[in-house]
């Protein structure tokens, strides 16, 4: 695999076009740029690479970084052959092969779209699909729709409460267990629009989360960590970025990106 790091320029002046900005603002169109990079890319794998859009443009900071983890090595003079403004530095790209063992301890970050799927709303309407639905490769579709995790605040359920157990069952089936340090570190919305109608607006709720978690299963945390995590992979979700913990010993990890783990 390969690992790339793109810092863009999001402009610190108001008064001045800042188009890196314009361009973070809708996912559809990051993804779209970022697609170019792998011109070879199979069809029928919208998840031939994954990303994440890695700190909060909101605090007028006139860089953003983009972390992508791909398959194949990544052109980037192609994808931004016609958009250097939106860099800030040359993309930097290395290969990555990590390896990982039962029983060791990670540190993590992930922005993971919250979501689940569900047969009925929460007023019991029935979201249900067409028997006959399939997917873009002709498979047959679940029949359920995906919808926002939620919790009962007057219940005294948390959003971080809510958020870790969703989290945790997640982690089952990935070959990993969460640890005591969990973090949420940022809940909002990503959105984006694809051309045409208002119809294809988009829009998916978004968490940041760091912590700590121990490898159950070296093999398939590996898969995991291939693949992505949880659903929206091809709009800046489920890069899951993890560190040994005794490279993080003494280091801050908030408002700091993980550093994926060295093979």
């Amino acid at each position: 695999m390969y690992l790339s790091s793109l810092m863009i320029n999001t402009g610190d002046n108001p008064d001045r076009p800042r188009p890196g900005r314009l361009w973070l603002r809708n996912v559809y169109h990051v993804h779209q740029r970022l697609s170019m990079a792998f011109p070879s890319r199979s069809q029928g794998s919208p998840c031939g690479f994954l990303f994440r859009i890695d700190n909060n443009i909101e605090d007028n900071s006139p860089r953003a970084i983009i972390l992508v983890q791909s398959q194949l090595a990544p052109d980037w003079d192609r994808a931004f052959y016609n958009a250097g403004m939106l860099l800030a530095a040359a993309p930097a790209v290395r290969e990555y092969a990590p390896s990982f063992a039962d029983g060791e301890e990670l540190r993590f970050r992930i922005r993971v779209n919250l979501s689940k799927k569900s047969k009925t709303a929460s007023d019991g309407t029935d979201l249900r699909k067409p028997h006959d639905a399939v997917d873009r490769c002709g498979r047959q579709r679940d029949q359920s729709k995906r919808v926002a995790v939620t919790w009962k605040g007057d219940e005294g359920e948390t959003p971080d409460g809510a958020i870790r157990q969703w989290f945790a069952s997640k982690g089952e089936h990935a070959g990993f267990a969460l640890d005591t340090d969990f973090n949420l570190i940022h809940l909002g919305w990503v959105t984006g629009h694809k051309p045409g109608t208002p119809e294809n607006k988009l829009r998916f709720r978004s968490a940041l989360l760091e912590g700590t978690l121990r490898v159950a299963d070296g093999p398939v945390f590996m898969q995991t960590v291939e693949r992505g995590l949880g659903s929206a992979k091809g709009f800046g979700f489920g890069l899951l970025s993890v560190a040994h913990v005794r490279e993080q010993a003494g280091r801050p990890h908030h408002n700091r990106g993980v550093a994926h783990a060295d093979a």
